[in-house]
């Protein structure tokens, strides 16, 4: 019997009980469809029920359009200073480096299975959040591509400031069950199909709701219907959220900030990845001059060049 069939018989029983009846007509060789076509719900505990039943035991593989219509269409304000792309203002050679950073991608997925990554960083301020939403931005600018990106850090969310999005509902409310469909912790702005998931409201407990098993049910139900699914997340150093999540990522980028990072921070978070899927090591904030090809915002290592790229950046 399934889960949503014990979970409206038993609600059915305690209705009856309530009523003073103490047998139901209840066909055993009915269907779990059939069977829920014939309970009303009643309460709102009937109705959290199956709205859980509905989240946790899809039938069959989530549809976009389906998708896209269910989630929140928000009206984005997005910071000008925060999108490379959209702000003339800013160097244009960042735009082209993030563009650089998506071929780069794809070509690593041309050779192993690569769809939801984790991007995280040493230490706070290295630039994590920029280089999510950038890249994020410099995918959905090509053709019927799209992206979900997820605020991970439930510590200081922030993935939502530079589109000028909602904070809430979001992540952490889904991990805690108190919303059970995937698509009403979703929103998306009015252009392209970027779509976001939030931080959410302020959880106490952020590393045992990550490894409650719900982010990667999430991931399983979602990732199939998008081509990339971009996780921002905290700083790997000071807490073990990163590792927590990178476990149920396909590949790890690691951001650092030339000129900011502790070299010894950036060692010391290549071995906190160690075995975590990591693909490569963002730059961040590169002096146009550094590099023949480079500018303001970062380069892409391959993974196995990790431990001889960070020995070599010039950090202080």
């Amino acid at each position: 019997m399934s889960r949503i069939h014990e979970a409206l018989k038993k609600a059915e029983l305690e209705r009856a009980a309530q009523s003073g009846h103490t047998t139901l007509p209840f066909d055993p060789q009915a269907t779990p469809e059939t069977e829920r076509e014939k309970v009303v719900p009643t309460t709102a505990t009937d109705v959290l029920i199956q709205a859980e039943g509905d989240a946790l035991t899809p039938d069959g593989p989530l549809q976009f359009e389906k998708m896209r219509s269910r989630c929140a269409q928000v009206q984005w304000q997005p910071d000008p200073n925060s999108n490379v792309f959209s702000n003339p203002g800013l160097s244009g050679d960042a735009a082209e480096q993030f563009r650089t950073l998506r071929s780069r991608l794809y070509q690593l997925r041309n050779g192993r299975p690569l769809r939801v990554i984790l991007i995280t960083s040493p230490v706070p301020g290295d630039g994590k959040t920029f280089v999510t939403n950038n890249l994020a931005q410099a995918i959905v600018r090509q053709p019927d591509r799209r992206v979900l990106i997820i605020d991970g850090d439930l510590r200081a969310s922030r993935l939502h400031v530079p589109l000028g999005a909602r904070k809430t509902p979001g992540l952490t409310d889904y991990l805690r069950g108190d919303i059970a469909e995937a698509t009403a912790v979703m929103q998306r702005g009015q252009e392209n199909d970027l779509f976001l998931i939030p931080g959410g409201s302020e959880a106490a407990n952020p590393s045992e709701l990550l490894s409650n098993g719900r982010l990667k049910e999430l991931l399983d139900r979602l990732a199939p219907v998008f081509d990339w699914v971009i996780i921002d997340s905290p700083p790997c150093l000071p807490v073990a959220d990163a590792s927590v999540i990178a476990d149920v990522c396909d590949g790890v980028l690691l951001v650092v900030r030339a000129g900011s990072t502790p070299s010894a921070s950036a060692r010391k978070a290549s071995q906190e990845l160690q075995g975590k899927k990591v693909i490569g090591v963002v730059l961040n904030t590169v002096e146009k001059a550094a590099f023949a090809y480079s500018s303001y915002y970062g380069s892409a290592y391959s993974g196995r060049d990790i431990t001889k790229k960070l020995d070599n950046l010039k950090m202080v």
